[in-house]
């Protein structure tokens, strides 16, 4: 008998305790037609969700990160050249204004948190260019720490497009589109002051365009999208360095397709076995696994992503759906993901939102 109440009582409360979890996704637009941040609550029992707020603001807050601790959300305003930070509330998800800061150059396309918490990386398509704030404890961005200006050769233009810090903070890998480098900066820890690696850069072919850069969980391996050329290039991580050495370089469309393409984003499942990079034109998914020894990947297949021009998307931490944002289409498709083969299914749910371009997933407990 005290072995059945036992059991009722744990049950009871692991119920409430999954009751208590909330789960929040949060959509960055365009706002010719969009009107700022989107927050919905989901249920992933059905894939339902309801809207909770909408953060109004006509500053095209076009990529979105969270603070480590997820209290706090930062946006890069690509229509204005600011970044805005947010106050996350812990029991509804909805977002407050805490203050906003010129992202020191035109177009901010990307914004990077340190995994650490102490600065924000902040990507200047526009100008080319590349920004580090500190970050205060409450929170808000405070004080430029380092600007650099990337240099473009004979008949090329810098685009700063991401930077991505590894997952001791200690590094960032700076991808500039324009110049066909994945620059590597080492991070001073008390200032924000990037100095350039022992190999201060990887570059790519000419042409190929790396756009968003993905670090396998095991820390060992880089992998780089490359918007003009649809590849993905890939590299081993030499770890005291930060270093980048070239592995392959992989395609990202199928072999009879010949229409006009270029590539987005990059990610991987939460075990780090399979790969997901977004093709607009192709308005797809490409999916590949992954050898966690040697870095190599093999394609698996292509997902039809149900809309135009998919831009960023997310992996479900718990590894069973994926969410694609098609800007064209006005919505944020969700697909159903086997684990095992890593291959999508459209899972006929999507929320209609004007030119969403990117989204992201918090847990509130």
């Amino acid at each position: 008998m005290k072995l059945t109440i036992l059991t009722l009582f744990c049950l009871i409360t692991m119920t409430t305790l999954a009751q208590k979890t909330k789960e929040i996704l949060y959509l960055g637009t365009y706002t010719q037609k969009g009107e700022g941040i989107y927050v919905y609550e989901l249920d992933r029992s059905n894939m339902s969700f309801k809207e909770l707020q909408i953060v109004t603001s006509k500053t095209s807050p076009s990529f979105l990160e969270f603070h480590p601790n997820k209290k706090y959300l930062y946006a890069a305003n690509e229509g204005t050249g600011t970044v805005s930070a947010y106050a996350i509330d812990p029991a509804t998800g909805k977002l407050t204004v805490i203050n906003e800061q010129p992202s020191h150059g035109s177009g901010p396309c990307h914004i990077g948190v340190d995994p650490k918490g102490r600065f924000v990386y902040v990507s200047n398509y526009g100008s080319g260019d590349l920004a580090v704030y500190k970050l205060n404890q409450d929170g808000s961005i405070g004080a430029l720490a380092d600007t650099i200006q990337d240099k473009g050769g004979p008949g090329q233009k810098p685009h700063m497009h991401s930077m991505i810090p590894s997952s001791d903070g200690k590094f960032v890998y700076a991808s500039d589109l324009g110049i066909d480098k994945i620059m590597v900066y080492a991070v001073d820890p008390k200032t924000g002051k990037l100095t350039p690696g022992s190999v201060p850069y990887a570059e790519v072919q000419k042409g190929d365009g790396p756009r968003h850069f993905a670090i396998h969980p095991n820390g060992n391996f880089g992998y780089s999208v490359g918007e003009l050329s649809s590849v993905v290039n890939s590299f081993k991580i030499v770890k005291n360095s930060g270093a980048l050495v070239p592995l392959e370089r992989v395609t990202m469309l199928p072999a009879d397709f010949t229409g006009k393409n270029s590539a987005a984003d990059i990610h991987f499942s939460p075990d780090g076995k399979f790969l997901y990079a977004s093709n607009r034109g192709h308005e797809s998914l490409a999916i590949y696994s992954v050898d966690a020894a040697t870095g190599k990947l093999t394609v698996v297949g292509h997902a039809d992503t149900h809309g135009k021009h998919p831009r960023n998307f997310l992996i479900d931490q718990k590894g069973e759906f994926a969410i694609v944002t098609n800007r064209d289409n006005d919505n944020a498709v969700f697909f159903k993901r086997d684990q095992a083969t890593g291959k999508l299914t459209f899972a006929n749910k999507e929320i209609s939102v004007p030119t969403p371009v990117c989204v992201k997933q918090l847990f509130l407990k």
